[in-house]
């Protein structure tokens, strides 16, 4: 699971995201498009963040590249190549971050924050204690950059399956079964759990393999909307899985 767990603000923001939320970015006649073009950029700055850190950037210098690329998202019609069927969504956002950085890093660093584009706020220190606690330099930029977006859709999952929850009035109940999701089957210990949930050992079995059944329905979920298709769905799965195992 995640190293830190998401603030409920990225929680609410996460609960629609990537293709569907690049769509009605892109049609600026919608009067949701920069309310979805912001949660998208606040849902992913801080893979891309940790990105710019690993190719050697020191942490100000990130700070701003990061801001100022969001900044010409929200801005400028970066969106316009983005389509569903090009392929992951992942992988544009990378794409389009090294053309930034290739083209554009010079004058963007050199920008008071604050400057130029209105910036969103971000909270960079939170950023850079995280980047602190990420694995050393065995990571590439790439490898750490796609480790943090299967994090991201982790945390974004374990958020909506909290949110389910809570709104069933089983919050609680929740809180004591999450410790499951990422335990090896035969490494569960039900005596102790059912006596946290009050439930018979039988009960406490049931109700652990719904969630962790709904956790894997919703994770498939997350994974199909940044995918360009149906098809592509296992394989971004196993890849997303062994990158998270690594």
């Amino acid at each position: 699971m995640s190293d830190s767990a998401p603030s409920a603000e990225a929680r609410s923001l996460f609960v629609t995201t990537h293709w569907s939320v690049v769509l009605a970015a892109k049609d600026k006649s919608s009067p949701d498009s920069a309310a979805a073009l912001e949660a998208l950029c606040r849902a992913y700055w801080y893979p891309l963040y940790a990105f710019v850190r690993r190719q050697g950037h020191p942490p100000c210098d990130a700070q701003d590249l990061t801001q100022e690329f969001f900044a010409r998202l929200l801005a400028k019609d970066y969106l316009s190549a983005a389509a569903r069927e090009k392929g992951r969504f992942r992988t544009f956002l990378r794409v389009a971050l090294r053309r930034f950085l290739a083209n554009e890093w010079d004058r963007a660093r050199r920008l008071k924050r604050g400057g130029g584009h209105a910036a969103l706020s971000l909270d960079t220190a939170m950023a850079e204690d995280r980047y602190q606690a990420e694995p050393g330099g065995g990571l590439t930029p790439d490898r750490l950059y796609e480790r943090r977006w299967a994090m991201t859709l982790l945390e974004q999952t374990l958020g909506r399956l909290r949110a389910e929850h809570t709104a069933a009035g089983k919050a609680a109940e929740f809180e004591r079964l999450k410790a499951v999701l990422m335990a090896e089957r035969g490494a569960i210990a039900y005596g102790p759990l059912a006596a946290a949930l009050g439930l018979s050992e039988g009960a406490a079995r049931v109700a652990a393999h719904r969630l962790r059944s709904r956790f894997r329905e919703l994770f498939r979920a997350a994974v199909a909307d940044t995918v360009s298709g149906p098809g592509d769905v296992e394989s971004e799965l196993r890849y997303l899985v062994g990158i998270l195992a690594a």
